[in-house]
């Protein structure tokens, strides 16, 4: 009767490896493939309030972020223009993103989109959004016919 096989117990742990390693590569955070596509958020709830805090250092003026709210998400995009006297070539290193972003979050409750405001200071955006009245259920009557 032949013996089993040797089984490797780290041999999954190879595809991992090269995994992390590509997210490791310098090339990739250079060009923005990894930290561009989502700005770092806090959500939270005051009483009647829900409130969204977004970190977006760079932007310059009100129409490089566009904001769309909807009941229960809010979906941020813009563009972090960068600096256009340097080129690539120039940097030794290089760790702020440049370029487009977008992010959609996902509210805990529903809000009344039409109550978003937004204000931007710092380089945190926040956003603020009255809670909608949750909806009381009805009793129905049956007809019979």
């Amino acid at each position: 009767m032949p013996l089993p096989l040797p089984v490797d117990p780290l041999r999954h742990l190879e595809s991992f490896r090269r995994d992390v390693g590509r997210l490791l590569d310098p090339e990739v955070w250079r060009t923005g493939w990894v930290s561009g596509a989502l700005p770092r958020v806090d959500v939270y709830e005051t009483g009647n309030q829900v409130v969204v805090s977004c970190d977006i250092p760079g932007l310059r003026k009100a129409d490089d972020l566009e904001i769309d709210v909807d009941d229960d998400r809010v979906h941020l995009s813009g563009v972090i223009e960068g600096d256009e006297e340097r080129r690539d070539d120039d940097f030794l290193q290089r760790e702020r993103f440049y370029g487009r972003f977008s992010r959609t979050v996902a509210l805990p409750v529903e809000v009344k989109p039409e109550s978003a405001r937004a204000s931007y200071r710092n380089g945190v955006l926040e956003i603020r959004m009255d809670k909608a009245q949750p909806s009381r259920g009805r009793r129905v009557n049956i007809e019979f016919h």
